[in-house]
Order: structure tokens, then sequence, then C-alpha cells
């Protein structure tokens, strides 16, 4: 079994994830660290949730002698993935805790306007809003790790899109374009890197079960969500998470330039 499991397995890597303590993101970052990654967990804004997840992890793999010599399985790092000098730094950060190596970027920070406007109501601030952070925060944070990830054939970035892209779901239009380039980007990315080792796929969830998922809609909505989904539940983070340690891991090395739909066969 341990022959079968080793190509999964995660140990000696660091990985960095940001909206590492979102719904999706908490979701990633502890599944990474059960698989050995040392997990950078950025964030922004309020500290508790960082802080809590953080310790959730360490308090899970810090009694062995060999973890304490190691040092923490997780760190927290505030990070505004719009600003290229924070992302500088939480590249810093995550290379200082962890021994100067990085192999694994996941980028599952993202806005959305939770008033669905259509588009002839999307305020330019709304707009700015999800670009900055949905495509410009994707475009800085891979930029630094093309710059920076392992080059020994271990390095993998998995950016995040969204299934609203195919869906042309009314109220969802800036929200999807700017999700759109993250796609495109992303396959390019993965065409550019070309010789170090390093592939670049984007996750494009479904209908997830989080915070962001519940805000601003009613039952009827959420009802009909479910309905349309050919599971009959929307999908959860935990359902997301096992996808990206697959393409984190050696087992995930041959799929590159992807965009896979982890939706459950919701359009």
């Amino acid at each position: 079994m341990a022959g079968v499991m080793a190509p999964l397995m995660l140990h000696g890597r660091v990985a960095i994830v940001t909206g590492g303590a979102g719904g999706i993101g908490s979701a990633v970052s502890r599944h990474l660290a059960s698989l050995g990654a040392r997990v950078a967990v950025a964030y922004i804004g309020d500290p508790a949730p960082a802080n809590e997840l953080v310790s959730g992890i360490n308090d899970g793999y810090l009694r062995a002698e060999e973890e304490e010599k190691r040092g923490p399985r997780a760190i927290a790092v505030e990070a505004d993935v719009s600003d290229a000098a924070r992302v500088r730094a939480l590249f810093d950060a995550a290379a200082a805790a962890f021994g100067g190596e990085i192999h694994i970027l996941v980028t599952t920070a993202a806005v959305l306007d939770f008033a669905y406007p259509a588009l002839a109501e999307t305020s330019e601030a709304a707009y700015d809003a999800m670009f900055g952070v949905n495509a410009r925060g994707t475009f800085l944070c891979c930029r630094e790790a093309a710059n920076r990830l392992s080059r020994g054939g271990r390095g993998r970035i998995v950016t995040f899109s969204s299934s609203g892209v195919g869906s042309l779901r009314p109220g969802y239009a800036a929200y999807a374009a700017s999700k759109a380039a993250v796609e495109v980007m992303t396959k390019i990315l993965a065409r550019e890197l070309r010789g170090t080792g390093i592939t670049a796929n984007a996750v494009a969830p479904g209908s997830t079960g989080t915070p962001m998922m519940y805000t601003g809609k009613t039952e009827e909505d959420m009802a009909r969500y479910i309905a349309e989904a050919p599971l009959g539940r929307l999908g959860m983070p935990d359902d997301i998470a096992p996808l990206v340690g697959f393409l984190a891991s050696d087992a995930g090395g041959w799929i590159n330039a992807q965009v896979i739909r982890c939706n459950g066969g919701t359009i």
C-alpha cells in the first residue's frame, strides 16, 4: 500500500495557498498538510480563522518527535494578492519558514459581488474588486511562482476558475469574465514554463457549500441549485481538495495546461 500511495504524498514540499482560510482554501490547506506538505496559509482581513486553521493543523502533526524537530506544518501569512509587494512578501515568508524552496502554489482567493447584479447594473468598483483579486491576484501569484518554484520536476501551480465560466448564469458576468481570464492565463503559463518541470492547471468548482455560495441567496435560490445538480446536492470543499492534492503530487505530474471542472456534473 505504501508504494501505491507514495506518488500522492507531498513530504518535503512547501505549498502556498491563497485564500487559504476560506471555504475551499481551508479544505485545501488541511488536505495538503495531511499529505505531508508544509503549508503557508495566506489570508486577508481577520486573522482569527487563519490562526485557528493553522493551530488545528499543527496540533495534529506536532506530536511526533520528528515533526517537532522539523517545525510547524503550517503558518498563517497576511497577504493582499492584488498587491505585488505583498505577494513577494508572502513567498519570502514561506521560504523563510520552511527552508527556502517552494514547490506548490494554489490560488483559491476570490471576490464575488454578492448582489449578483446584471452587467448593466455592475459598478466599476465591483468590477475592479473582482478583477483585482481574481485575475490580477492570480497573475501576480503565478508570476512570482514562475520565477521561484522548484525546478526539480515537483513544481505545481493550481489556479482556481469556476464552472460559472461556462454556465452563462445572469448576475455573474464580471465574476465569470475574471475567472475566464484565469483559465486562459493558466493554459498559456503552462506552455511558457516548458523545460522547467513546473505544471500549471486550473480547477473549476461547481456550486460548493461555502459561505460565499450562501451569501445573498434565498432558500429558493439554493433549492434551485440543488435541483440542477445531477448528484442531488451541492459540492463540498472536501470534494475539491483531493483534486488539488492529486494535481500537486507526482501522480498528477503528467497533467498540464488543463481546466478541470470539479462540479458533480453541473454546467
